[in-house]
């Protein structure tokens, strides 16, 4: 259940920042420009998920709900 919920809070944020995640990952800083997104989405999981404090779900469904999908564009880090 929380790995279900982490994914998604990440694909929602994926969902309404699409723009901004792909400017971000261009402009290789996407952590620094979805802060407030990112931290926002982890508050929620930690209030609504009692696994989220032993666990790294949440991280890793940044990672492969809102940056993964991403790997086509061009980037220094991809």
């Amino acid at each position: 259940k929380a790995m279900r919920l982490a994914r998604a809070i990440a694909s929602d944020i994926s969902l309404y920042n699409e723009q901004k995640i792909i400017k971000a990952i261009e402009a290789d800083n996407f952590f620094d420009a979805l802060k407030d997104e990112i931290e926002e989405g982890r508050e929620l999981f930690k209030q609504r998920s009692p696994a989220a404090r032993q666990t790294n779900f949440y991280d890793r469904a940044i990672c492969d709900v809102v940056i993964r999908p991403k790997g086509h564009l061009k980037s220094r880090v991809f």
